[in-house]
This record gives structure tokens, sequence and C-alpha cells, in this order.
């Protein structure tokens, strides 16, 4: 007799046991299937992800331009420095227009304004070393804003965002308010996570933007002085071929 309610007792822990398992299985499967896609996340975030959208193709398409653009050859060609200075320095002054000519860049539009100067006679020290830092200072304005456009995107993205959020929990509040017959911490809940997708998005769109930013600025900076170097060295050679 003991030996039976033992095993009766045995199997319904068994049986009890087994239905556990079977229901934690169930839930996990039910856990799954109430996952959401990326694309039904992102749709969540509200209309200003159409905005983020734009923002994040418009702030990749700059970092592969500037990828390409901000380079010293781009800026400052070593073949067309090396031939430039070698005619200047023989006194060639219209075939190194020329040659500017043939590569338009920063150092080409310095080197034109400081031939185009030294062309007219007289040459003033102090009025060639104007000419050639106002028109290397137009080039760096140039070179140095086009990275602006990144910061901008890097600054507006945040803040587009942070209007989502704002959207987000304008119609959380709505819908608690509004809306008597559904359950009210779902609708909650709904317009939360709108609000959070949409801060998400805005920084995920924001940071990497800030820091390309701060890359190509360094980056234009260091091209900048090697523009103001070599444009230095035209200055210097047309200095020295005064009067000869």
């Amino acid at each position: 007799m003991r030996m039976n309610i033992k095993w009766m007792t045995t199997l319904m822990l068994t049986l009890t046991a087994t239905t556990a398992l079977a229901e934690t299985a169930a839930g996990k499967d039910d856990l799954l299937s109430q996952k959401v896609s990326l694309m039904e996340m992102l749709s969540r975030g509200g209309v200003v992800m159409v905005a983020l959208g734009v923002m994040s193709i418009v702030a990749l398409a700059l970092v592969i331009y500037f990828f390409f653009i901000l380079r010293r050859n781009q800026v400052v060609p070593q073949m067309l420095k090396d031939d430039v200075l070698d005619k200047l320095e023989a006194g060639e002054l219209a075939d190194a227009r020329s040659a500017c000519g043939y590569k338009p860049c920063a150092f080409s539009e310095v080197t034109v304004a400081a031939i185009d100067y030294a062309r007219t006679g007289d040459i003033s020290p102090a009025l060639m070393k104007d000419v050639v830092e106002s028109e290397g200072g137009r080039q760096a304005l140039i070179i140095q804003g086009q990275t602006q456009y990144l910061f901008d995107l890097a600054v507006l993205s945040p803040m587009v965002g942070l209007l989502g959020t704002v959207f987000g929990m304008i119609h959380a509040f709505n819908a608690v308010a509004l809306d008597l017959t559904k359950a009210k911490p779902m609708l909650l809940a709904a317009g939360v996570g709108e609000a959070l997708i949409a801060t998400a998005a805005g920084l995920i769109v924001g940071i990497p933007a800030m820091a390309f930013y701060a890359y190509f600025r360094n980056r234009a900076a260091r091209i900048i002085a090697e523009l103001e170097v070599s444009s230095g060295q035209v200055m210097n050679i047309l200095l020295s071929k005064r009067g000869k």
C-alpha cells in the first residue's frame, strides 16, 4: 500500500513538472512571436522617423563625399606644386599660370591670384601678402565650410528626435485621457514607446555625424595648413624675382 502511494506521488510530481515545462516553453514561444521587426519598430517612431531617415542618408552621402574631397592631393597636388614652383623659379609666370588652369584646386587659385598681382609691375611685399592671404582665406573658408553641413546634421538630428519624443508623450497622454474603452496602460506604453524610439533614432543619427564632423574638421585643418605653407613658398619665389 505504501509502495503504491509512493508511486502515485512520484507520478503526480512528474506530471506537474512536465506541465510546468510545457507552459514555460509555450510562454517563450509567445514572447518570440511578439518580437517586432526593425521596420515595424521604426514605423512606431512616428512621423519624425521620415525626417531622420532623410537626414541619415544625407549624412552618409556627406561622409563618403568628404573622404574623397578632403585629401591633400585634391587641395595641394604634389606634382602640380612642384611643376609650378619650378616654373616660377625659372621666371616663367605665364607657363606657371597655364599649369594652374589645367588642374583647378585651392592651390591653383592662390597661385593664380599671386601671379596676376606679380604681373602688374611694381610688387609690394605687403600687398603681395594681402593678396595671397585673402585668396588663401577664401579657399580655407570653402574647405572648412563644407564640413559645417555635417555639424548641422549632428546638431539637428537629436533635436528632431526630441520633437518625436514630445509627439509620443502627447499621443500617450491624449490616448489615456480621451479613450476610455481600451486598457490605459497599453495605450500609455504605445505612446512612450514612440517617444523612446524617436529619441534613440535621433541619437543614432547625431552621434556618428558629430564624430565624423570632428574627424573631417581636423583633416581640413591639416590640409589648410599645407595650403598656407605652399602659398608662402609661391609668394617668397615671386618676391625674390621682383626687379630681375
